[in-house]
């Protein structure tokens, strides 16, 4: 059962949402006045009671964004995990319907799960051939102050992208578990973040290219051999050994106008200008 949906529609020539429900332990929260007054978009902010998501919640929501629609759908904090109860999982669904020459933009915070948590999400988009859409997925290590770096008993992220109804186009899902022969920590190394953002369609073709030739100069050299005593992340007491880079990213296109960009950070420090 849906805990929340949402629809947008236009009317009178701007997106407007036209039917809205949550319950506990989902909160919707849509300001009415976001940027100036040519600014064409719905903003959602979710959020959840007692500000994370206890062991054995499930939340399930579902929005659809009307044709020509601009919607935004973020967060105000980082969406915290709470410890496991036994075995009990912590589970999210949202399911998006983007309509013709649509955009839909999801900029959540990241998500932070404590020691011991179990969480899954699943997140579904159906798009047309002219829908655009910007998804941003991440995971923090977890409570550095509290000392916890990748404690967090089991984390499942899915992500699909169906074309026109049931066209598969982007299937992708990311598994960290604690194994029996190393720890999540121990297979991360000093990496903090994990973060994957999607863009697809004609909306964001600008920023697609923006972010093509960005990851390009940020990663150029960052893996060559280097010179004696000398190079990028060179150690001066080893000149065959490397230090590990702050920062290493991917960034692929596949299929239609869509593109698939993946990073590890040692450290992340978000901004978001609205």
């Amino acid at each position: 059962m849906e805990t929340g949906k949402v629809v947008v529609e236009r009317i009178r020539g701007r997106s407007t949402v036209t039917q809205c429900f949550a319950k506990y332990p989902l909160k919707l929260i849509i300001p009415r006045k976001v940027g100036t007054s040519q600014t064409d978009a719905v903003w959602i902010y979710t959020l959840t009671y007692g500000g994370g998501i206890v062991s054995g919640d499930t939340i399930s929501c579902g929005i659809t964004i009307g044709d020509g629609c601009t919607t935004v759908l973020t967060t105000q904090a980082s969406t915290k995990v709470y410890k496991s109860v036994g075995s009990k999982c912590s589970e999210q669904v949202l399911e998006a319907r983007i309509g013709s020459d649509a955009l839909l933009v999801l900029i959540p915070d990241p998500v932070t799960c404590f020691s011991t948590a179990k969480y899954s999400q699943k997140q579904v988009f159906r798009v047309m051939s002219d829908s655009s859409l910007l998804i941003v997925d991440w995971i923090t290590s977890g409570r550095h102050e509290s000392g916890e770096k990748w404690d967090f008993g089991f984390y499942k992220s899915t992500n699909h992208i169906f074309l026109e109804g049931d066209k598969p186009l982007f299937l992708d899902t990311t598994l960290l578990e604690q194994g029996s022969t190393a720890t999540v920590a121990e297979r991360m190394q000093d990496y903090q973040v994990i973060a994957m953002v999607i863009l697809l369609g004609p909306k964001l073709k600008h920023v697609q290219d923006q972010v093509q030739e960005d990851v390009k100069k940020m990663m150029s050299g960052q893996f060559r051999i280097p010179s004696i005593g000398f190079g990028l992340y060179a150690d001066t007491h080893d000149n065959c050994r490397l230090s590990v880079p702050p920062f290493i990213a991917s960034c692929s296109v596949f299929g239609p106008k869509v593109l698939l960009f993946t990073s590890l950070f040692l450290f992340c420090t978000v901004i978001m200008q609205v």
